[in-house]
């Protein structure tokens, strides 16, 4: 998927694998560093293969064309990481993935009211 990641002033063109298994959207080093994010915590992921590696997280605005943009947590990914659409990202912008049709489509939105609140409106 195409997509525009921004910060301080900066605007990146990349190329994002969707990937609804991640959590967290990954930019690659030389994305992050020529946007020059700054981390803001350490995290414990776990791989595929259940291996344990720690990335630093920032936040970044991503802009996915059609849908508009937000401020999303991003992994800053290490030289053998790639960039990824993850799906707390997918979230903020109320999208879902079809693993099917193999594309995007608006999340449905659930809430629920406090029955507390109802009462007060009677």
């Amino acid at each position: 998927m195409e997509a525009v990641v921004k910060h301080g002033g900066k605007a990146v063109p990349v190329k994002l694998l969707v990937d609804s298994g991640a959590t967290y959207t990954v930019l690659k080093k030389e994305v992050w560093e020529e946007l020059g994010l700054e981390p803001k915590r350490d995290i414990e992921f776990v791989l595929a293969d259940g291996t344990a590696i720690r990335r630093k997280v920032s936040e970044a605005v991503i802009e996915l064309a059609g849908y508009g943009e937000y401020t999303s947590p991003v992994v800053l990914g290490e030289s053998e990481d790639e960039n990824l659409l993850g799906a707390v990202t997918l979230e903020i912008f109320g999208l879902v993935l079809d693993p099917l049709k193999r594309e995007l489509r608006p999340m449905r939105m659930l809430m629920k009211r406090s029955s507390r609140r109802r009462d007060l409106e009677q």
